[in-house]
């Protein structure tokens, strides 16, 4: 199998330098004497080429000077020692992919002494199955490490004791670690991939809270995590129980929990008590099968129960208005429930909009049919339209009235309720289901035509 050297040379050529000797340089007219693949460029990607060592250390030096971005993702590395010899040849390197090869030897512990790598920022290690003496290894030698991808390396518990584990410490019944780590490993570690690993209890999510006490983004998708509380697991039980959830994340900003394993409203509760969580996703939870109801709905009571996460399962920032009326929305939805079934929150928000009038509809869908006008050119005409419908469906079902097909069609909606001040949103994702747009009865869309609007831009230039 080739060595990194020989990789490179067979993709950018073998006689090939970095930077061109000062002395071969013409004078009066420049002639390249060499093609410009054979320049090894700063953002170097090697995946898939049965890499087994790095080769040359010296030829390997000069050829990567300038190198600062090296992935070399899915090939044959399986001693640590050569991965750090590529990162001596490689001393402006600030990003490494090493994903998909198999680095599960352990670093020994004269190859933990060697300088460290002041430059590397980002370290990518996904379905390497390091284990975790050696990760602390290398966070202990790179100091300015600030992103770490650790997804897919079938992690059941979380040491960073940099010891080994000895299997009796181990519950039987919840496979978590019964070690008890608080200690500091990073500082300036900010954001973590720990996806697709099959850690089940939050005790050991919370370790890596406490390893890296200014982490800003975690990432645990695809986790089989059942629930926030720090220590569920009976037979391991312990004095863990004054410990929240949050108390391991000070500064968490940004939290991925999609399709994991939590199946009630409390675990919402406890993600509102993180105190910098800006940024949630929490799409494929076991929750939104056993509750039924639409994605609106949804969307109300979570944005309800959570006050201070700013953006929801993507897109742009959650508007006051919506707050607002989501805040709303939750207290006329539990007003109906007895009293031992209101959270909190409700009591939270009662005191803020105070008790509110009942609807005559306590169902949080939206209108599923509404009166819509739609105007084009000079014509108007009034149409019951499904607010469940796409915005794509819609224009095929305007074609007629429009008398253009649907793919040269423009929408703009305009709500009765603000025309005057904010005029009209054009409709631009086809996929984007009406009452998306907080659709109502009264409101109007206006049909316009992107070939008028071509014939115009064209006689003006």
């Amino acid at each position: 199998m080739p060595s990194l050297l020989e990789a490179l040379e067979r993709k950018y050529g073998a006689k090939g330098e970095v930077n061109p000797p000062i002395d071969d340089m013409p004078v009066a007219i420049f002639v390249p004497k060499r093609s410009p693949r054979l320049s090894v460029p700063t953002l170097l990607v090697l995946n898939d080429c049965d890499i087994d060592c790095a080769g040359d250390p010296c030829a390997l030096a000069d050829k990567c000077a300038d190198v600062v971005e090296l992935d070399i993702a899915n090939n044959k590395l399986t001693e640590w020692q050569e991965v750090f010899a590529v990162l001596e040849q490689t001393p402006r390197v600030r990003f490494l992919n090493l994903s998909f090869n198999r680095l599960s030897a352990q670093i020994q512990a004269a190859q933990a002494l060697r300088p460290r790598w002041d430059s590397l920022s980002h370290l990518v290690l996904n379905s390497t199955y390091v284990g975790w003496p050696s990760v602390h290894a290398l966070l202990k030698a790179l100091p300015a490490l600030e992103e770490l991808h650790l997804s897919l390396n079938e992690y059941s518990y979380v040491d960073l004791s940099g010891n080994e584990v000895n299997e009796k410490d181990r519950c039987e019944e919840c496979s978590r670690l019964n070690i008890e780590t608080t200690d500091t490993v990073h500082e300036q570690l900010k954001k973590l991939h720990f996806s697709g690993n099959p850690v089940s209890s939050w005790r050991e999510i919370s370790k890596l809270g406490y390893a890296f006490p200014n982490l800003e983004t975690l990432l645990l998708n695809d986790c089989p995590i059942t629930t926030l509380e720090p220590d569920p697991c009976e037979k391991c039980q312990d004095d863990n129980g004054n410990k929240k959830s949050h108390d391991a994340f000070p500064h968490l900003r940004f939290l991925n929990l999609n399709n994991t394993g939590l199946a009630t409203w409390d675990e919402v509760d406890r993600l509102a008590r993180f105190p910098a969580l800006k940024s949630l996703r929490v799409q494929g939870w076991p929750l939104w099968e056993r509750f039924e109801s639409t994605e609106h709905e949804r969307r109300l009571l979570l944005v309800a129960r959570l006050p201070h996460v700013r953006t929801l399962n993507g897109g742009g920032a959650v508007p006051v208005e919506e707050r607002d009326a989501a805040e709303r929305a939750f207290i006329r939805y539990y007003m109906e429930k007895p009293e031992s079934d209101r959270p909190d929150r409700y009591w939270e928000l009662v005191g803020i909009h105070g008790k509110l009038d009942p609807l005559v509809s306590v169902d949080l869908r939206p209108e599923k049919r509404v009166q819509i006008t739609f105007t084009c050119g000079d014509n108007s005409e009034v149409r019951t339209i499904d607010v469940y419908r796409t915005v794509s469906d819609l224009k095929t079902r305007l074609e007629r009235l429009a008398g253009f097909p649907a793919s040269k069609m423009r929408l703009f909606y305009v709500d009765q309720e603000l025309r005057d001040t904010q005029g009209p949103e054009e409709m631009k994702y086809p996929t984007k289901q009406l009452y998306s747009y907080n659709i109502r009865s009264g409101d109007e869309i206006i049909i316009d035509s992107k070939l008028k609007h071509s014939i115009s831009a064209n006689s003006t230039a």
